[in-house]
């Protein structure tokens, strides 16, 4: 099979590695310069300077090409859920794709199929997703992932191309849930990267500790299955791979940005500091006031994120945020 990603920063990169090991892939960089020192040097030192391209995997600047080469494969985007729109409007009126970003977009506040399907209606189109660091698939660490598509052809297609060696594909028939899960997961490692940052300091006037973490982990679970269940997607898929499975992995790996910047926020640095400190997009800062509007638009409670908005804004200070969700009144344990 023949594949082109659109976009070299680090999960397009890790995830062209992977495929190039069964395939042939082409990596496309937008911008030249970038894409010819990846070709000569065969490194992306920016995102992922400790890992050598395969020497097959294929990189170019030329939009032209990258849709050539893949005119009878599938085509992956690979950027941030702001390119998402314009990348989307550049493809072919059929030609089938998958996405790799999550969140929701900014302004609109639709999800990656809603966009799709307004751009694109009857194109096979999908997302792929689950608890991924992009640094461990291109080590060739095992790593399971799902595609979701209303296509079932489309999602056979991604088994096709990613599945095999330390990459195991699950299918689903629920975009809406596992795009939920994908943007709500990253505000919820924001919360998550607070609350472990707060322990570790002694003068913050709450001290959480595993506990907290373990309680907030579950109900941020709630929230993004309300959410999604509102948005028409199934409850069982948050229990799944792009649910649970990357919420953990986000709100405890090390690797991960939005945590990372919890963590910055709750030792004192401002957002625009732990945003330049980061030197990479962490999703959840972007998507968390659109979560939230959609969420109110659709008449869902969401505690955890509307106090993560709320420390991003400036206007609670992390430990006051901490008191305020543990200020609030009992009731049953559900979603």
């Amino acid at each position: 099979m023949k594949l082109s990603v659109l976009g070299a920063g680090a999960w397009g990169t890790a995830l062209a590695c992977s495929a190039a090991a069964q395939h042939e892939v082409l990596l496309w960089a937008r911008d030249p310069s970038q894409a010819a020192h990846l070709a000569q040097e065969r490194r992306n030192e920016r995102y992922l300077p400790s890992i050598d391209l395969p020497p097959h995997l294929r990189v170019s600047a030329s939009w032209d090409e990258a849709l050539s080469h893949a005119q009878s494969g599938l085509l992956v985007i690979a950027t941030p859920m702001s390119g998402l729109r314009s990348t989307l409007e550049r493809l072919p009126a059929e030609a089938p794709v998958l996405w790799l970003c999550k969140g929701f977009e900014a302004g609109s506040g639709a999800l990656g199929h809603e966009i799709a399907q307004s751009l694109r209606p009857g194109a096979p189109s999908g997302v792929l997703s689950g608890p991924s660091f992009a640094l461990e698939v291109a080590q060739g660490r095992p790593t399971a992932l799902v595609a979701a598509s209303a296509s079932p052809a489309l999602c056979e297609q991604a088994v096709q191309a990613f599945h095999g060696g330390a990459l195991r594909i699950y299918t689903s028939q629920d975009p809406t849930g596992v795009e939920v899960g994908g943007a709500v997961k990253n505000v919820m490692a924001i919360a998550t990267g607070i609350l472990d940052g707060l322990a570790a300091r002694h003068d913050a006037g709450v001290q959480p500790g595993l506990n907290a973490r373990a309680a907030l982990i579950t109900r941020g679970l709630a929230e993004m299955t309300r959410l999604g269940v509102a948005l028409g997607a199934k409850a069982e898929t948050f229990m799944g791979l792009s649910g649970l499975g990357d919420l953990v992995l986000t709100a405890t790996g090390a690797l991960s940005r939005n945590r990372q910047v919890g963590l910055m926020l709750a030792e004192g640095r401002s957002l625009d500091e732990a945003v330049a400190a980061l030197g990479h997009v962490a999703e959840g800062v972007y998507s968390a006031p659109t979560v939230l509007e959609r969420a109110r638009s659709m008449g869902v409670d969401m505690p955890i994120t509307a106090a993560v908005v709320e420390v991003l804004q400036g206007r609670l200070a992390p430990a006051q945020a901490v008191s305020l969700l543990m200020s609030r009144g009992a009731r049953p344990e559900g979603l």
